[in-house]
């Protein structure tokens, strides 16, 4: 079977680093290192629950200088799931955009989704979860209406896919799929966290896809 390839552009922990000479953030310069600071935090393999005051003594600044930016650590993670939902859907669009074949959409989206955890490690453990623990509820009801939006455009591409093949019930079984396909990603999303970042979310990826989505 042939790689499975992605012609976008998959990013990884938030923006451009910013320049070590300048000490005076620009506007919004400083919100920003905030995030990448929490991410990178957060990619520690074991990681206990991150304290502002490790945050704000990782960045050099006080606690304060953190609450000036973001009302609550809340709104903080709250910024990581802004980029992570930003990402990840610009792509399904994109996908949506340039391949016409509704099977291949659903194999492109599945790969774009576990290539860019597997980039962005940090960004993996709000993803399922494991970082929003003790956070709160709202986070992770958030994180679960992101996993319900990829459903929603897996369920349609496959019930394309299944209406072309002249399939009796293309609307069930697209539902079925869709559900067994974000099982599947949250597995790995979630093997690749507790393994600490070692199982890799693209591991035998070609393989399993076939099995998946057959």
């Amino acid at each position: 079977m042939p790689e499975l390839a992605l012609d976008v552009d998959l990013p990884t922990n938030s923006l451009p680093e910013q320049s070590a000479v300048r000490k005076r953030p620009k506007p919004g310069e400083r919100r920003v290192q905030i995030l990448e600071a929490l991410a990178t935090m957060l990619e520690q393999p074991g990681a206990e629950r991150i304290t502002t005051s490790a945050l704000a003594a990782r960045l050099d600044v006080s606690e304060a200088a953190l609450y000036r930016h973001f009302a609550s650590k809340a709104q903080m993670f709250e910024g990581l799931i802004e980029f992570i939902e930003q990402s990840v859907f610009t792509l399904v669009n994109q996908i949506a955009e340039r391949e016409a074949d509704p099977g291949a959409r659903s194999r492109r989206l599945v790969t774009m989704v576990l290539q860019f955890a597997e980039k962005n490690p940090g960004m993996t453990r709000v993803m399922v979860g494991d970082a929003l623990v003790f956070e709160n509820d709202r986070l992770q009801d958030r994180m679960n209406q992101f996993f319900d939006k990829l459903e929603s455009s897996l369920k349609q591409n496959l019930r394309d896919a299944a209406t072309a093949s002249g399939a009796a019930t293309p609307t069930v079984d697209a539902q079925i799929r869709a559900s067994v396909t974000v099982a599947f990603m949250v597995g790995r999303l979630q093997r690749f966290a507790r393994s600490g970042f070692k199982r890799l979310p693209s591991e035998h990826l070609e393989a399993s896809l076939a099995i998946v989505l057959a």
